[in-house]
């Protein structure tokens, strides 16, 4: 009895302690192996998990009687004088400390718009942060301890893109302000795919419970390395019902080197390339015996994509020896490759296969982007407004690499009145075509009463009439 317990301890070790690399996994045996405890695994990475707070002051007009009364707006002509009431705005998440001089990496939407941010660590010491990087396509923010002295524990980044569907992983954070918290669980999906802003998102999803306030916290494996940031849950009931998504490490490994390397800007790879799903009717006609694979269906000219030789109607199956199963797997494996390297793809080609050499670079920023808010009495006033280039549209999550675009529309601004959105395109202003920010802003300022804009959103044209 003692030797077979022994042999399937050992057994879990060489898992966890990686000596079986390189060969299948080996699978729990007994009931002795599963019941073996996380703790020494916890007491090693949780001092590096933070908790980060975070707030602001914002102004807000009184409501209620009088001032919602539109007789006492009559009464100043229909402008209500007020003294603006001050309140705090505060975010609560979690962060997790990967550099020894104090670097932290925590979710955007935890600090996003705050003004104070303060880290406090497990054995109670607590430092005011600096924002150094923000990131909202990953959701990633990098801090930097104020006043940081020594050396600080670190979770150390997974190495390369090998996390599996299967793998054991435990979600670290503070969920719901209660203090640390670990719950365990496993890799339910990797690459998942969501839209955000016209632009692809990938995630991890996981089983391990993630709640309000687990943001920014670490999924980690069984090895004690970081394989994701907790960002979000998919919920019906308001609690977690074991549906969670973590940024991948290597895409928090991106935004980190842009965060050390001193630049503002997350610059990622560009391949310049429309991508269509493999369809069944497609794969019968190149010989292939399932759909898979990424369809070029366009090129952007001089991208790396075209300068690499790829063609409409190529098939790119592999990078790097990697299936690609879709489109989506197709621009993480470009994404997570460092700018200035080379990969290999395997394509299809008119029924046979060929290997295209695709160098990695950033997209190119081909006209000045004038990134300025419109004013004036034309109805596009209020307007965060910008000229598209293919590091603009990449930066921004934009669809197409040209033209104006809408970046964001101030409250209460004519450009909400007439319902401009973010992501909107604008095509031509009383059929003046837009093909700058300063040719939108030169007829915006034109005097006229009736007003006919033309934009672009979700692929659509639309065009309206307004009086003014």
């Amino acid at each position: 009895m003692t030797a077979k317990i022994g042999t399937g301890i050992l057994a879990v070790l060489l898992v966890l302690t990686g000596h079986a690399m390189g060969q299948d996994r080996a699978v729990p045996q007994s009931q002795a192996e599963i019941q073996l405890s996380y703790a020494p695994l916890v007491k090693r990475v949780t001092p590096a998990v933070v908790n980060v707070y975070a707030s602001r002051i914002v102004a807000s007009r009184p409501r209620g009687f009088p001032f919602d009364d539109p007789l006492f707006a009559e009464l100043f002509g229909g402008q209500i004088p007020y003294m603006p009431r001050e309140r705090m705005q505060r975010s609560l998440g979690s962060g997790i400390l990967v550099g020894e001089e104090g670097i932290v990496v925590t979710n955007n939407h935890v600090i996003q718009g705050m003004t104070d941010v303060r880290v406090s660590l497990t054995d109670q010491r607590e430092y005011d942060a600096d924002i150094v990087l923000t990131d909202a396509l990953s959701d990633i923010a990098v801090l930097r301890l104020k006043d940081a002295k020594g050396k600080f524990p670190v979770v150390p980044l997974v190495d390369g893109d090998t996390t599996e569907v299967g793998d054991i992983v435990l979600a670290i954070g503070n969920p719901f302000g209660l203090g640390q918290s670990v719950s365990q669980g496993i890799v339910s999906a990797v690459r998942r795919v969501q839209k955000k802003s016209g632009e692809q998102a990938v995630y991890l999803q996981t089983d391990a419970a993630i709640n309000q306030g687990n943001s920014g916290g670490a999924l980690v494996d069984m090895k004690g390395n970081l394989v994701g940031i907790n960002t979000s849950i998919f919920t019906k009931s308001g609690g977690s019902d074991g549906i969670g998504f973590a940024v991948p490490a290597s895409i928090v490994r991106l935004v980190l080197q842009t965060a050390r390397s001193g630049e503002k800007v997350v610059r990622r790879p560009w391949l310049g390339a429309e991508l269509q799903a493999v369809t069944r009717d497609i794969a019968e006609g190149m010989g292939v015996d399932r759909p898979y694979g990424a369809l070029v269906a366009d090129l952007s000219e001089g991208s790396p994509a075209a300068k690499a030789g790829l063609k409409p109607g190529d098939i790119v199956t592999g990078v790097d020896g990697k299936l690609v199963e879709d489109p989506a797997a197709l621009t993480y494996q470009v994404t997570i490759r460092p700018i200035g390297s080379r990969v290999a793809l395997s394509v299809l080609r008119d029924g046979r296969e060929a290997a295209v050499a695709l160098d990695i670079e950033p997209a190119p920023e081909t006209v000045p982007r004038d990134e300025r808010v419109l004013d004036g009495s034309g109805p596009l006033s209020g307007a965060k407004v910008v000229n598209v280039s293919p590091a603009v549209s990449e930066e921004y999550g934009l669809d197409g690499d040209s033209g104006v675009a809408v970046l964001d529309v101030e409250r209460g601004s004519l450009a909400g009145q007439v319902g401009l959105e973010k992501g909107d395109r604008i095509v031509m202003l009383n059929d003046i075509k837009i093909d700058s920010v300063k040719t939108l802003a030169d007829v915006n300022a034109q005097n006229a009463r009736l007003w006919k804009v033309t934009i672009q959103r979700g692929g659509k044209v639309v065009t309206r009439m307004f009086r003014f």
